[in-house]
C-alpha cells in the first residue's frame, strides 16, 4: 500500500511517500493559491497510485489548520485520510539532517518532506 506523509504549513507544505515499510522525503510544494496545491496534490496521488494519506498534526491554531486542511483534500483520495501527531518532527529532521552531514542549503529546501518522512515513519512504526 502507498502512503502520503504530509507536513501541513501555511506557505508550503511537506511531502514523503511510503510504499513498504519505509517512508523517504519526496518534496516540498509552496504555494499562495490553495487551488494550485490540490491540483499538485491531486498529480502527486494519482501518479504514485497513494491508497492513504497521512497528515501530520501538531498543536494549537496551526494544529486547527492541519484538520480542516486534511478534511479539504479528502475529495482527493477514495480511501482514508489519518491525522498523525507531528510534535516536534521539525526539530527532529533538523537535528538528524545534521548529523547525517546533509548541506545547509539542502536542509532548507527540504526540511519540511524531511518532517513529513519523520512523522510517516512514527505512523508506520507504530
Amino acid at each position: 500500500m502507498k502512503i502520503l506523509g504530509i507536513d501541513y504549513g501555511r506557505s508550503k507544505i511537506g511531502v514523503a511517500i511510503a510504499d513498504g515499510p519505509l517512508a523517504e522525503p519526496m518534496q516540498v510544494i509552496r504555494y499562495s493559491n490553495t487551488k494550485i496545491l490540490m491540483e499538485k496534490l491531486q498529480k502527486i496521488i494519482k501518479d504514485n497510485n497513494i491508497e492513504k494519506i497521512v497528515v501530520g498534526v501538531s498543536e494549537g491554531k496551526i494544529g486547527e489548520e492541519s484538520k480542516k486542511f486534511a478534511s479539504s483534500i479528502q475529495p482527493l483520495i477514495q480511501s482514508t485520510i489519518i491525522l498523525a501527531d507531528e510534535t516536534l518532527s521539525t526539530q527532529d529532521a533538523q537535528r538528524m539532517s545534521r548529523e547525517a552531514g546533509i548541506s545547509q542549503k539542502k536542509r532548507h529546501e527540504m526540511e519540511d518532506a524531511y518532517a513529513a518522512c519523520i512523522m510517516l515513519q512514527n505512523y508506520l512504526d507504530n
